[in-house]
């Protein structure tokens, strides 16, 4: 259910994102985001609808933890969302399950099968085919959007090994607390730098209703509720199992770009969107299925 719910939530918010874009600059945007999302979760742990509890516990982790997410992994996405359409970056997002699998290869000694290394490929493959898509949408912004969205991959999969090791010591609040701070310190920092005008007029932007919206939405929703629900399915999941719902959440995210903001979906992008998809159910079940097998990965074996 925590996977579920993340995955519809995180499947909309490109569509907010991009909404709000429209109007405001990447790093205000989240700077308003993470800043209301830190607000919100204060006074939810002022009601104790939740408690956290950092005493006697290092925040090394988890300042490590917020390197990877939200820092460099809104930072690229915010920018590749800038740079694409919505649609795009659901699909270019949901290779994180890829790029787990990659990472915990090199770092955790945790090797693919030939079945799983197959849909790595046919995922590479996919992205190809939406990288060299044709039309408008594939100037050079677009380009620049991809390698935007790829770093925003790959620090996702970073997060996901990192987050599912420090579980054992912090709760899912805890660390979704510390993002949301993190995020909000770090974001409007660089959202004041980068602000061309007024610092008083810095928050005026609140006052647009599409903004509003957005914000609510991805501070509310997407920062607290939906990262909650994936830290716990991370604490209770194998990273492969909690990243595997990236499925519906590229499937809801088109869905959104095309059919809300009438977005444009070319034939060859969805022989890539297919071949994304099936690379990263597989790049799971396979992983999944040798999970079940104790003889297959030592490192599963001793845990």
């Amino acid at each position: 259910m925590a996977g579920l719910t993340f995955s519809l939530v995180f499947g909309f918010s490109f569509l907010f994102s991009k909404e709000a874009l429209d109007i405001i600059a990447p790093f205000h945007l989240l700077g308003f985001r993470f800043l209301m999302a830190s607000l919100v979760i204060t006074i939810l742990r002022f009601m104790k609808v939740i408690k956290t509890n950092f005493t006697g516990k290092s925040i090394k982790p988890l300042m490590i933890i917020s390197i990877f997410q939200p820092f460099l992994y809104f930072t690229f996405e915010i920018m590749g969302i800038n740079f694409t359409t919505s649609s795009q970056a659901g699909l270019m997002i949901s290779l994180i399950p890829v790029a787990t699998a990659v990472l915990g290869a090199i770092f955790l000694e945790e090797v693919p099968g030939w079945k799983q290394s197959l849909c790595i490929i046919l995922s590479v493959l996919g992205v190809g085919l939406v990288v060299t898509a044709q039309g408008d949408i594939g100037s050079q912004a677009h380009y620049l959007g991809i390698i935007f969205l790829l770093g925003a991959v790959i620090s996702g999969g970073a997060y996901n090994i990192i987050s599912r090791s420090i579980s054992i010591d912090y709760t899912p609040v805890e660390i979704t607390f510390f993002m949301c701070y993190s995020g909000a310190v770090l974001f409007n920092l660089l959202g004041i730098i980068s602000f061309e005008g007024a610092i008083s007029t810095y928050g005026s932007y609140l006052f647009n209703a599409q903004v509003m919206i957005s914000v609510i939405y991805l501070s509310t929703l997407s920062s607290i509720l939906a990262f909650f629900m994936l830290n716990y399915a991370l604490s209770r999941l194998p990273a492969s199992q909690a990243s595997v719902f990236a499925n519906l959440t590229t499937v809801v995210s088109i869905l959104a770009g095309v059919l809300i903001r009438g977005e444009p979906f070319y034939a060859i992008q969805a022989w890539g969107a297919l071949l994304i998809i099936i690379g990263v159910w597989g790049t799971n079940y396979f992983e999944l299925r040798s999970e079940e097998n104790p003889q297959i990965s030592k490192n599963l074996q001793k845990e």
